[in-house]
């Protein structure tokens, strides 16, 4: 057996354990390494034998409590200490597995991961680094996407240097662009924090060379693949993320429709459905996993709160390159001269 451990956060999610189960199945049967999932451990057992499991790479690891999707995150983390969350996250920070996934509460993840992991010195903000899907294929990577509603300068030359050291070293993009999320393409253009941030971003290039900084980028060129690395605080990616995932449904809806209302639109819908399977499988969350929680102190990954078995196998597959690439010790490395850089911005 390969000696990478993951652990899953069995009671998280709207349909948890039976998909948290099952991707565990999946995933153990496509790749060597150790499975923990933390949980109902009688549930879990239970979900294992019915899909005829009786092999070593996963084990069942109890927790008898579970933290809701609609609980004040600092409180549910601080008093349910014997919830999967915060059992799965003390199990990383005690070197008990390599990565922690969770398709739970948000909030409670980013405030479990803090309190229990810490931060990266010298990290402000940790950050929520959501895959992008591109239209020509592959992703770019979005962040943050939820974590941080405000942001100083700072805060958004930290995201674009975790964001492009994750997309080199996880999904493979050598020397990734980064690009800020702006109302214009001009460096002038924007809020107060926006164009000091922009300024922050050139100067990490130049004089660090941390980041492949190509300028400010209008969300209209999101999906077409301008940049690799997209940056701004978490509302405008939150925004952007529900508007994207609105639109594509929509979008298929309206394809679904028009490909149904005769015999001939039929047709034409059969010979072109593998053009519409593979589009929409473009959008589909549950081909990229999860999203990485950047910035704290261990590898940390959030799942869609909806998480399918195949969203959940895909999540352990590829966290298994944030393992063996050191992402979070890159991270720390990287950091200690973005210090000079965020230290001038506050002055």
């Amino acid at each position: 057996m390969d000696n990478r451990r993951v652990i899953l956060d069995g009671m998280g999610g709207d349909n948890a354990p039976d998909a948290i189960i099952e991707g565990a199945v999946q995933a153990a049967g496509a790749i060597p390494c150790k499975i923990f999932i933390v949980g109902d451990e009688a549930l879990i057992k239970k979900g294992l034998a019915a899909r005829g499991y009786s092999g070593q790479s996963i084990e069942a690891v109890h927790a008898d409590e579970v933290i809701s999707g609609h609980e004040a995150p600092v409180k549910a983390v601080r008093t349910k200490t014997r919830s999967s969350m915060v059992v799965g996250l003390n199990m990383l920070k005690n070197n008990e597995g390599d990565v922690f996934i969770s398709a739970g509460n948000t909030g409670a993840l980013m405030a479990g991961g803090l309190f229990i992991l810490g931060r990266i010195q010298g990290i402000d903000r940790p950050a929520i680094a959501t895959t992008y899907p591109i239209f020509t294929g592959g992703v770019a990577l979005l962040a943050d996407s939820g974590a941080n509603s405000e942001c100083k300068p700072n805060n958004l030359l930290e995201f674009a240097t975790m964001g492009s050291i994750y997309m080199e070293k996880v999904i493979g993009v050598r020397n990734p662009r980064v690009a800020l999320i702006n109302m214009g393409t001009e460096e002038n253009k924007g809020t107060t924090v926006l164009k000091a941030a922009y300024e922050l971003l050139c100067k990490s290039r130049d004089e660090y060379g941390n980041i492949n900084f190509i300028g400010n980028i209008e969300a209209r060129d999101l999906p077409i693949g301008v940049a690799d690395v997209l940056v701004c605080d978490g509302y405008v990616g939150n925004v952007i993320l529900k508007l994207t995932e609105g639109l594509a449904g929509a979008l298929f809806q309206q394809i679904k429709s028009k490909f149904t209302e005769g015999a001939v639109s039929k047709l034409g819908a059969l010979l072109l459905a593998g053009k519409i399977r593979g589009l929409r499988d473009t959008f589909d969350y549950s081909e990229y996993g999860g999203a990485p929680i950047l910035g704290v102190k261990g590898a940390l990954v959030k799942m869609h709160g909806s998480s399918n078995a195949n969203a959940v196998k895909n999540a352990i597959i590829k966290s298994i390159p944030y393992i063996e690439n050191e992402v979070v010790q890159c991270i720390e490395n990287t950091v200690l001269e973005m210090e000079a850089v965020a230290i001038d911005s506050q002055d």
